[in-house]
């Protein structure tokens, strides 16, 4: 798990997903969770990018 990709997930989740996979639908899904409350993009974030690095 990259650590500069976990802190940059703390502060734009977005962007976190976005460099981990892409334009997917994770993506899309975690610009929806940010923008409706902060914390689920964070956690989403973070469980993408554990997922993806495994």
């Amino acid at each position: 798990m990259s650590i500069l990709r976990i802190i940059i997930a703390i502060f734009i989740p977005p962007l976190a997903v976005f460099l981990t996979v892409g334009i997917k639908g994770a993506f899309w899904l975690n610009l929806l969770l940010t923008i409706l409350g902060y914390l689920p993009g964070i956690i989403h974030a973070v469980w993408v990018i554990a997922k993806h690095d495994t």
